[in-house]
């Protein structure tokens, strides 16, 4: 690593994680994510263009890429299947980093089908570092050089440092989502039972058994059956909102969902 190279990928990891601290938000991560790829191609010797591939339920994207051509490049591995960065995402070595040195020449044999779509886009080199192992979602850091063998051991490295940086996002991103599924669900939950302590006169205890039964009776999510009957509330009092105000009294059962 030349002098000032250890410096400027310390600086380039420091401000992409500063930046997400600031917006205190992970709904940012699509933005931040960009800026890694793009601090990543500009520390990464000999790295002219960059994104991320993304697979979920067998189906590979790509996200934040530098450039139409590298979203082309992306997508067409997982369409083939094959390519640096599949490798990476199903196949990794040890440190998680995939380097195919020379496209156009012995690594062409490799990925036979990727190879000379990548060439005929202008890039001999391409370097994919694995980003996630668990859950739904995998995902691979791409780096991709115009002139071949131009990733050395030091490349590898600087591009394996980005390679944690992202995926520390896109594990707190995943669990950011899992998180606030778990909230809405229970806030839903709770207005629900708030529903049905006012309209039949019953404690917390009794309102939520009342849901749990009719989850029972209709096959359908505890969270569903919730959603549901605030969802009918609201839409009772959009068309009462039209009517002279006159509010009739429910029927005991018609504020639970028919059953399947």
């Amino acid at each position: 690593m030349h002098p000032g190279q250890a410096e400027q990928l310390v600086g380039a990891l420091r401000k992409a994680a500063q930046t997400l601290l600031e917006r205190q938000s992970i709904r940012d991560l699509q933005q931040t994510l960009s800026e890694i790829v793009a601090a990543a191609v500009d520390t990464v010797p000999g790295a002219t263009a960059g994104g991320i591939s993304v697979s979920e339920d067998g189906i590979v994207d790509t996200r934040n890429p530098t450039s139409r051509g590298i979203s082309d490049l992306d997508r067409l591995q997982g369409e083939l299947n094959e390519g640096p960065s599949i490798t990476a995402i199903e196949s990794p070595t040890e440190d998680g980093v995939v380097i195919a040195q020379d496209l156009g020449g012995p690594d062409g044999e490799r990925w036979p089908r990727f190879a000379p779509a990548a060439v005929a886009k202008g890039y001999r080199s391409m370097l994919s570092a694995q980003l996630a192992t668990t859950g739904t979602m995998r995902a691979a850091l791409n780096l991709y050089a115009a002139e071949p063998y131009v990733f050395d051991g030091e490349a590898r490295l600087t591009a394996g440092l980005f390679g944690v940086q992202a995926a520390m996002l896109l594990h707190g991103s995943e669990q950011a989502v899992h998180l606030g599924r778990a909230v809405d669900s229970r806030d839903v939950i709770g207005q629900a039972k708030g529903i049905l302590m006012e309209r039949f006169v019953v404690g917390e205890t009794e309102a939520f058994q009342m849901l749990v039964e009719s989850s029972q009776s209709t096959n359908l999510k505890l969270v569903d059956v919730a959603r549901w009957l605030v969802g009918e509330v609201s839409r009772r009092r959009a068309r009462q909102a039209t009517t002279d105000g006159h509010r009739p009294e429910p029927a005991t059962g018609d504020l639970f969902p028919p059953e399947r």
